[in-house]
């Protein structure tokens, strides 16, 4: 069972020695290492891993890092000093090197395995072995754990080079995609959007790997060209990287019985999420069976009220697998990731995802989760029928409970006190034949407007709008009346201002963070620190130049461009 640590004064945190002091590595120390693991962390080719919750893997450090930015937010709320991040001993752990860490940080980092469920059903292709045995951190490292302001945090290096898990790949990620992380996580944690944070980014000026990307212009579905693409490390941080995937791998070793140690392993993981995760609401005295229980109902409480807050602000995650689902109920893994700018209950700007993970089939994809994440309980529950009715209560109630947070979330937007079907159906229809866009549209409604006016803002004038521009202009006063009509009851402005804290001015839109990564590519980093900075304050007024260069539609030549409007999965 974890200790929690003592309860720690406000970490100031000038120098590496100073994090050093906040280590304290549970999950390696706690869980079971792969007993065929290195020691050392020489374990950088494809192999099967058949037991242990981790493998040791030390990073590989990519050539001359570059600082390019880091989490000025995150850095103020862990108390570290900004000038850390420009550090030398900083960058070199970092961006991957370890050999000159302080004790008691560790010399060599780790990497986990983790099984593979899509929208519900359980795969083992992807695996390089056909087994299952070769699937999870292919290129994430996770380097310091530690307890710093009385919370537990993680560390891993994305890009960190070849694990055990990489599947054949080299291991990097290009500082594109770290790019659109870097800026996502933070944009998402100004949102109020629980999930994992941005702590560095650096880029190699000399080392470069091929990648699949699009051409200058391409309309393509697929990449067309292999380009060469700089190297970068970014690092994540959580309270944990446990995934639903993780706990699917040891639940099916367990009930396929493939080693002595499964159903211990399996027990062990899912307590040392309870610990790590859910400490402040299941009591760690109870039994194994009412832990299990309780860490249903809490992770559907958290899954729920995430999703739709991914509704509410615009956000398609793209690839949600099991395996990119979080346990503790938070947004990890900005792969194909995309905010919204025409409303679209079916975008999905990953050409790899289907409509099952699209923008709003994304409440029934998390069911899938959960009921994936509930399967991976089963095991524990076996001999206790009473406990197995609990769950499967729990995971009946689910659609109902993701229902009432989507009604909660889309009256909050529309500044009711109760979700109204009809207005809200007549919205939908109006906003998908006009087309709108999802942010600036609720934007200007949250300025409580008397007539249509500042809504056209919005408009993308679309066919049906062509057609016939009087008639959808009347629906939308008929329909803005009758808005109207529902709110008036509260004051003007206190409805702006209630409506405004939900619906956010400044959305991380894929055609703004091109040409910031491009620029970044050629040694340029001031569009991307603007955008940094410009969306760690998505609600805010910013200023007129401001608004005129990132609060606008989009442009028509964006529109069906590889790499803007979809993507592959290359990273």
């Amino acid at each position: 069972m974890l200790e929690q640590p003592p309860r720690s004064a406000h970490a100031i945190v000038t120098t590496l020695d100073d994090l050093a002091t906040l280590a304290d590595y549970s999950f390696v120390d706690a869980l079971n290492c792969d007993p065929e693991g290195n020691t050392n962390g020489a374990d950088h080719a494809p192999r099967q891993v058949f037991s242990g919750h981790y493998v040791p893997v030390s990073p590989t450090p990519i050539e001359n890092p570059e600082y390019v930015a880091h989490g000025k937010e995150l850095f103020r709320e862990l108390g570290f000093a900004d000038s850390m991040a420009q550090s030398g001993d900083f960058v070199r752990m970092f961006s991957g090197d370890l050999s000159g860490v302080p004790q008691p940080m560790r010399k060599t980092g780790w990497a986990c395995g983790y099984a593979l469920s899509i929208y519900g059903t359980e795969y083992i292709r992807q695996c390089p072995f056909q087994t299952g045995n070769g699937y999870g951190d292919g290129r994430a490292i996770s380097v310091f754990e530690g307890v710093i302001n009385d919370q537990r945090w993680e560390m891993q290096l994305k890009g960190g080079g070849r694990t055990p898990y990489c599947r054949g790949a080299d291991g990097r990620a290009v500082l594109r995609s770290s790019v659109r992380e870097f800026l996502a996580q933070e944009h998402m944690h100004a949102l109020g959007v629980p999930t994992s944070r941005s702590l560095s980014l650096y880029v190699s000026k000399t080392e470069k790997v091929r990648r699949p990307w699009y051409s200058e212009g391409s309309r393509s579905i697929d990449p067309d060209v292999l380009i060469p693409e700089p190297v970068a490390i970014s690092t994540r941080v959580a309270p944990s990287f446990l995934r639903v995937g993780q706990l699917e791998l040891f639940s099916r070793r367990a009930r396929n019985e493939e080693h002595p140690q499964a159903m211990e392993e399996l027990e062990k993981i899912v307590l040392h999420l309870i610990d790590r995760e859910y400490h402040d609401v299941i009591d760690r005295n109870l039994p194994v069976t009412e832990k299990v229980v309780l860490l249903a109902r809490a992770f559907r409480s958290r899954l729920t009220s995430l999703v739709a807050n991914w509704i509410r602000v615009g956000y398609c995650q793209g690839n949600f697998n099991s395996d990119n689902c979080a346990a503790g109920g938070f947004t990890l893994d900005y792969g194909p990731f995309g905010f919204c700018d025409v409303f679209d209950p079916q975008f999905q700007p990953w050409t790899g995802g289907g409509r099952h993970f699209s923008f709003l089939n994304q409440p029934m994809a998390a069911e899938r989760n959960f009921h994936s994440f509930c399967s991976a309980l089963r095991p524990l529950l076996a001999t206790h029928q009473e406990s197995l009715q609990q769950l499967d209560e729990i995971q009946s109630e689910f659609p109902k409970l993701m229902q009432a947070q989507l009604e909660t979330m889309w009256a909050a937007k529309l500044g009711l006190d109760a979700f109204d079907a009809d207005l809200f159906r007549e919205l939908a229809t109006l906003m998908m034949q006009t087309p709108v866009d999802y942010t600036i549209f609720f934007r200007e409604l949250s300025l409580v407007p008397d007539d249509i006016g500042p809504l056209k803002k919005s408009f993308y004038k679309g066919s049906t709008y062509v057609a016939d521009p009087e008639a959808i202009e009347k629906r939308w006063s008929t329909w803005l009346t009758k808005w109207q009509s529902l709110t008036r009851t509260i004051p003007r402005e206190e409805l702006s201002s209630q409506m405004k804290r939900v619906n956010p001015k400044y959305s991380l839109r894929e055609w703004l963070v091109v040409p910031a990564y491009k620029q970044a590519a050629a040694g340029d980093y001031t569009l991307l620190r603007e955008l940094q900075n410009v969306m760690t304050q998505p609600y805010s007024e910013q200023s007129k130049d401001i608004e005129e260069k990132f609060y606008r539609l989009k442009p028509s030549a964006y529109f069906e461009l590889g790499g803007s409007s979809h993507y592959s999965c290359s990273s």
